[in-house]
């Protein structure tokens, strides 16, 4: 395989900073990190475990010594020479509807179109989640996102954000698709997307809900309580149950009184629990944002759920059959002062993060890399992997046959995905398992 070094970068990842540092990529795989800059922040944490100098030796074939600390990059193929530049891992969305003019409900264009928009802003991986559908709706879009994943690997698989939500919390899901998630139809949905079902959205307090977490977590799908009217005792059950996850955060769900503190205060109290944030401005203040992240270190996933507009001009769209209207950027359900996903993409969230919150680099990168690897268990047995639905996927990917991935952070044995940062966070070269992205 062709062996690629990034060199002189500033690296960032949930490990810390890193100036002068460099990292050698085999084909997909990152297999050997350092730096030239002694006593550069965090560098004992830069091979996240893994000996920079004898994983630098055995890569290049060189003897120990000349590599000692990692100051001298080993020889490769290709010299990525990033010039100073801000190097942090490929972002990862869990829960994002589309972009560029397009809906992940669609066609196949749709979705190629969709992600690519994503992946110009940095966004390596992603689920594709899909709205309240009658069920032969949603089985014939698990299929094309599973006909997707196969030539497409940077695809991680589908979030069913519908049908089990609860009516007065519906949002932007058509009334008359919602379910109650019974014993049947949950196996309908898990059987139509086998292996394609990562994640699933549910209020607990429907008929079947608690049970219908403990058929999802044994699945190795990641149950989140989201769309809910769930009070703070019914989301500590839910999550005692094994949800793992919460929808984002403050929408469609109670917020947080002193008398009643609600799902979002059950979930901050549970070491167990990660809680999606849509940080665009809109969805949530960022001073509450600001307190959540405060409150919850490193279990806040920064999300989009991005709607077709993300990347596109303000104007009419849909979400599923329900038309939507976007101005300055905010989209709304037509005619309703009802919120319809987002415009956002997530380096915009990163550089919101940073500037209106207050969180560091390295925690807002955080935020959108390790942390979501943790829900997915794909965070190379990191806290989140050992949780049940984690367990159960790896399992049932080890008796396919096949490897997860490990996302997250730039260290040896992680996959090589990168964004390449201009000085005011935007987004400069994109690689993801080893291979540039186009930029436009």
């Amino acid at each position: 395989m062709t062996t690629t070094l990034f060199s002189d970068a500033r690296k960032v990842d949930a490990d810390g900073e890193v100036d002068g540092f460099w990292m050698l990529v085999d084909g997909d795989v990152i297999v050997a990190t350092g730096t030239t800059v002694p006593g550069s922040r965090a560098a004992a944490e830069v091979t996240s475990g893994v000996d920079a100098t004898r994983a630098s030796s055995a890569t290049s074939g060189a003897p120990d010594g000349p590599t000692a600390g990692g100051a001298v990059p080993p020889p490769a193929d290709v010299t990525v020479d990033l010039a100073g530049a801000t190097l942090t891992p490929g972002l990862i969305d869990l829960h994002t509807h589309g972009g560029g003019g397009h809906a992940f409900d669609g066609g196949p264009d749709d979705l190629d179109a969709g992600l690519a928009l994503h992946r110009r802003h940095g966004t390596t991986r992603s689920l594709i989640s899909l709205v309240a559908n009658p069920v032969p709706v949603l089985s014939r879009s698990l299929g094309l996102i599973g006909d997707l994943m196969r030539r497409d690997p940077l695809v991680l698989g589908a979030h069913l954000e519908g049908p089990f939500l609860a009516p007065d919390r519906r949002g932007a899901h058509a009334p008359h698709f919602l379910l109650e998630p019974d014993a049947a139809t949950v196996e309908s949905l898990l059987e139509a997307g086998d292996g394609i079902v990562r994640q699933v959205t549910l209020a607990p307090e429907l008929p079947g809900g608690l049970d219908a977490i403990d058929r999802l977590v044994s699945s190795g799908v990641v149950a989140a309580v989201g769309h809910t009217e769930a009070d703070f005792d019914l989301a500590r059950a839910a999550f005692d149950r094994g949800a793992s996850l919460v929808t984002h955060a403050f929408n469609a769900m109670a917020g947080i009184h002193h008398r009643d503190p609600g799902p979002l205060v059950a979930a901050v109290g549970d070491e167990r629990v990660t809680i999606e944030l849509i940080l665009d401005g809109v969805h949530v203040h960022p001073a509450v944002a600001d307190l959540v992240l405060r409150s919850a270190p490193r279990r806040v996933a920064l999300i989009t759920d991005a709607m077709a507009a993300a990347g596109a001009a303000d104007g009419d769209y849909r979400i599923g059959e329900l038309a939507v209207t976007v101005e300055h950027g905010v989209a709304t359900l037509t005619g309703t002062s009802t919120i319809a996903g987002s415009t956002l993409t997530q380096d915009a969230a990163l550089r919101i993060a940073m500037l209106q919150t207050g969180l560091s680099a390295v925690d807002a990168v955080a935020a959108l890399t390790l942390v979501p690897a943790h829900v997915l268990g794909v965070d190379a047995g990191g806290r989140r992997a050992g949780t049940p639905a984690a367990q159960a996927g790896v399992a049932r990917t080890a008796q396919a046959g096949g490897v997860r991935p490990s996302l997250g952070r730039l260290a040896p044995g992680h996959v090589a995905d990168a964004v390449a940062w201009h000085d005011d966070w935007t987004v400069a070269r994109v690689w993801a398992a080893g291979r540039e992205l186009p930029a436009g």
